[in-house]
């Protein structure tokens, strides 16, 4: 009998033929993201009433096929190759052979803050790629990992590595205001449009950007992180309801990256925390910098949701930003019992068209 574990280890076989993103130029440049992976892992975790293979037999004629073998990367010389995305087949082959030859925590702890800096890679898809797949490992624990699993962690990381883009601006949080008022006062774009990575690339000339960024409350201790991410979470998907109507596919991700950095913190030593949030948070104010609006638009009340319909209704519906950010705000919902939570994803599902 094939179990949910087996179903999605099957998936991620499946999925593995293809690239991280489709679309786009030679260099996948303003391309999509393969979201396969991280939606099957949210809907087999789940238990969503979805056929997985359906699913999958719609969602993979859109992909494309893994790009051509590149020049290979050695421990010495990665430095350079961050940010090249024509060098990602040889990313995955490092990434493989190295989750191969050693514990799969201890990799991941050697290159989480190598590539910390490029959150925003990939439109934040590389950590949160990695966040679900980090997940998948950790559901089985004692049992030897998959090398499908493993696989996908490969994949997730080198995603983000040949995707990597730093941030201008990005300073720590070292003031005094909560994710909800921060967020509010993150420095917008004067001009909102173009593709993502032209408009990060306009963040360096943004008056206010870094003093907006600073001034979140920061974590005066790793003890303080997990608690101070959560909120930021929270916060993310609460405040979907009011801006995500500029923007419903993009500013989802808000939510979505810092709550995959919350997912991996468990593996992670306590040194490595501080710098985690730092990152998430950066990562999500240059999200809805540059692409909410100034002021929030009047939103739907949350009246008569449950967290039961809020999921039922991720799965009708079928698309896999709606899944994972439904996923994201239940998580929400589960810790606060705010209903403001489960009628973000209600919005989300309400904003972003049906496959």
């Amino acid at each position: 009998m094939t179990t949910s574990h087996d179903l999605l280890l099957e998936s991620y076989q499946r999925l593995h033929a293809y690239g991280p993103e489709f679309g786009g130029d030679e260099e996948g440049n303003h391309g999509l993201t393969n979201h396969g992976p991280m939606a099957v892992e949210v809907i087999v975790r789940r238990g969503l009433d979805v056929d997985v293979d359906r699913w999958l037999d719609r969602y993979v004629r859109r992909l494309a096929e893994l790009p051509p073998s590149g020049t290979e990367i050695s421990r010495r010389d990665w430095r350079a190759a961050l940010g090249s995305a024509r060098r990602l087949p040889a990313w995955t082959r490092l990434f493989r052979a190295e989750l191969r030859e050693r514990p799969w925590t201890d990799v991941l702890t050697e290159w989480w803050p190598r590539l910390l800096p490029g959150m925003v890679a990939g439109s934040t898809h590389g950590v949160i790629r990695v966040g679900h797949a980090v997940r998948a490992l950790r559901a089985a624990p004692g049992v030897p990992p998959a090398p499908e699993a493993l696989d996908e962690l490969a994949h997730g990381l080198a995603f983000w590595a040949a995707r990597y883009r730093e941030l201008p601006g990005a300073v720590p949080p070292a003031g005094a205001l909560a994710p909800a008022d921060a967020l509010r006062g993150v420095a917008r774009l004067a001009d909102q449009s173009g593709y993502i990575a032209h408009r990060l690339d306009r963040l360096a000339g943004t008056p206010g950007w870094p003093s907006s960024v600073r001034r979140l409350r920061g974590a005066g201790s790793a003890e303080e992180v997990p608690e101070r991410l959560e909120s930021l979470v929270d916060a993310a998907v609460e405040a979907y309801l009011g801006l995500g109507h500029a923007a419903p596919v993009l500013l989802v991700h808000a939510a979505t990256a810092p709550n995959a950095v919350r997912h991996v913190l468990p593996v992670l030593p306590a040194r490595l925390w501080t710098g985690s949030l730092a990152a998430a948070w950066a990562a999500a104010a240059a999200i809805v910098a540059t692409y909410a609006p100034a002021d929030p638009a009047p939103h739907p009340e949350p009246a008569g949701l449950t967290a039961s319909a809020a999921l039922e209704r991720a799965a009708h519906h079928g698309d896999e930003h709606v899944l994972k950010f439904t996923d994201t705000a239940l998580e929400a919902f589960d810790r606060t019992g705010d209903p403001s939570h489960l009628a973000a994803a209600a919005h989300a599902a309400t904003l972003i068209a049906s496959p």
